[in-house]
């Protein structure tokens, strides 16, 4: 009897301990009261509770550089013109369709950084290159070649967009970009090619940027990570691009150390150039806009004004004839009568034919005043001071400019890192 009291007052122990220990330490029974969430209460949308499914991790977010573009402009600049082809406007446009397509990169949401750069010398995992093939207010194209860091190209296509010809007649697309989708469709198209890309790629295109940043300042060090050609490597991905990852350096290693301090600071003074193509866009976005409606509604004009004048010119001609048919065949009964028809028919000719030349000089006045807006748009940066670690410099000129004696500024810090007894 004592023996069954006691086994029955350890188990009732027993219980209440676990208890006791199931309400501490890493075991919870619910939800906080307040704070963030616990990681397993975080359910993909239509998960079950109790679920045992396992999120997958993210995607490598690449880096992408977008150069300012190509404008597109023939060699004979005078001919261009002819064409109806602004070399400042499309200079300007160069480097405000870059812009917008990073824009429209960063509104997908599937990449990291997306920077526009003066050219394509920049460090990046994912370049965008673009030229205009044509902009003229009513019709925009433009070409897009895509290159990841190993220079492989991921692929090429031309893309277009005809502005509806009541764009500008609809309340709902006012402050809407005419050409924005444009970008918008070559932004998605380029996501679908990403989505092709495997993890393991993408994660080694990252590796193999920083090792290339490396080599653009001491090839002789960095080069022996890199292999060119079309070698296998199984310890990375290997890919048909013209360089790719032989190995990586230590992370202890000072020098690799070296150059990712330096990369952050490549990519914080980039950071800070995209103010200025911003700034840019801002201030020629109520110019532009004006352009491009008037430019719309000026071809529309054009094409009706070139309509009307060859009808002018026709009818003109035809009168004319009429009125030297009607003089040649006037006859003694009639001759009154025909005279008057023929000088009828020639004055109204005439004043058809002088209607016809107004309605072309109209037109060329048109593109004119579109020629001389274009010629107002520009880039234009401030001079700046930089510094690293206590060394200024001061960058001036245009964007390409100042960009370059970035670089060149950067090269003499790790030089002087490099040789400790080289004074700056």
């Amino acid at each position: 009897m004592l023996g069954r009291v006691i086994t029955l007052l350890v188990a009732t122990a027993a219980i209440f301990l676990s208890g006791c220990m199931a309400t501490s330490g890493s075991v919870r029974q619910s939800e906080p009261t307040v704070g963030p969430a616990y990681s397993s209460e975080l359910l993909e949308p239509g998960q079950p509770e109790n679920s045992n499914v396992v999120l997958p991790p993210s995607k490598p977010r690449l880096d992408v550089i977008v150069p300012v573009f190509d404008p597109g402009l023939p060699e004979d600049l005078e001919q261009a013109e002819k064409d109806g082809i602004w070399p400042e406007l499309r200079r300007a446009e160069a480097n405000l369709f870059a812009y917008q397509l990073k824009l429209a990169l960063e509104q997908t949401g599937e990449f990291g950084a997306v920077r526009v750069t003066p050219d394509k010398s920049s460090t990046g995992d994912l370049y965008v290159l673009g030229k205009i093939k044509k902009s003229n207010g009513e019709e925009v194209g433009i070409e897009v070649e895509v290159y990841d860091i190993s220079e492989r190209k991921w692929l090429k296509h031309s893309f277009s967009h005809t502005v509806a010809e009541n764009f500008y007649s609809g309340s709902r697309n006012s402050g809407k970009d005419p050409y924005q989708p444009v970008f918008t469709e070559a932004a998605d198209y380029i996501v679908e090619e990403l989505r092709t890309r495997d993890d393991k790629e993408l994660e080694s295109l990252k590796q193999l940027t920083e090792i290339r940043f490396g080599a653009s300042f001491s090839e002789e060090t960095f080069s022996q990570y890199l292999q060119y050609g079309h070698k296998p490597n199984f310890m990375f991905w290997s890919n048909t691009g013209k360089v790719s990852l032989a190995g990586l350096p230590s992370d202890a290693d000072p020098m690799y150390q070296r150059i990712k301090s330096l990369r952050v600071r490549d990519q914080l003074f980039i950071d800070r150039m995209q103010s200025h193509y911003e700034i840019f866009s801002q201030n020629i976005s109520e110019s532009y806009a004006i352009w491009q409606e008037s430019s719309h509604l000026e071809l529309k004009a054009i094409r009706e004004a070139k309509k009307e004048a060859i009808m002018q010119g026709v009818i003109g001609a035809l009168l004319i004839a009429g009125a030297v048919y009607a003089g040649s065949n006037a006859d003694s009964d009639n001759s009154v009568s025909m005279g008057t028809v023929a000088v009828t028919a020639g004055i109204g000719g005439g004043m058809m034919l002088s209607k016809s030349v107004q309605t072309y000089e109209q037109a060329s006045f048109h593109r004119d005043t579109l020629e001389e807006l274009g010629q107002s748009l520009n880039l234009e940066l401030e001079p700046q001071v930089v510094e690293f670690e206590e060394t200024t410099t001061k960058l001036t000129g245009d964007a390409n400019q100042q960009f370059n004696q970035w670089r060149a500024f950067l090269q003499e810090i790790y030089e002087a890192e490099s040789a400790p007894d080289v004074q700056l």
